[in-house]
């Protein structure tokens, strides 16, 4: 029970912060952090099996207290982004917009952030959910470039 509460407290903490600092501007990228793909799904698909690198999607809501919090403490950090740009199609979309609703219906999404590794024919690799610090989510994209 006691597990449940501070789960609970850290959960409504993170919500509460993202919500009383709506600064994550989602059409935008940090200087240092990770570029983000500007065109279409299917131009990301041809780019990735044109360079041979993986996509990494961000599935994200705007409302969102997590994804506010990617957007403004992992994606914009400068390690984060040298190793993502180096070796990914990088791709940010909203979930319940245009492309972004198309796939999370096709990859069958129920909640966010989800973050998916997927290959240029649209297969998923790899795939999580939720915030990660800049350290935390280095280490995952390590893993799905050791796989």
């Amino acid at each position: 029970m006691q597990k449940l509460l501070i789960f609970l407290f850290f959960g409504v903490a993170i919500a509460f912060y993202a919500y009383a600092n709506p600064k994550a501007d989602f059409n935008s990228d940090s200087k240092n952090g990770i570029q983000f793909h500007k065109g279409s799904w299917e131009e990301a698909l041809q780019a990735a099996k044109k360079e041979h690198k993986l996509i990494f999607l961000d599935i994200y809501a705007t409302w969102c207290g997590p994804c506010k919090l990617l957007k403004m403490h992992t994606f914009s950090n400068a390690e984060v982004g040298k190793l993502y740009n180096q070796n990914f199609v990088n791709v940010s979309l909203d979930g319940e917009k245009g492309d972004g609703a198309m796939l999370a219906d096709k990859y069958a999404i129920r909640g966010y952030p989800s973050l998916l590794f997927i290959d240029g024919d649209g297969n998923i690799v790899g795939q999580t959910t939720g915030y990660y610090s800049p350290k935390e989510f280095i280490k995952i994209g390590h893993s799905i470039l050791k796989n």
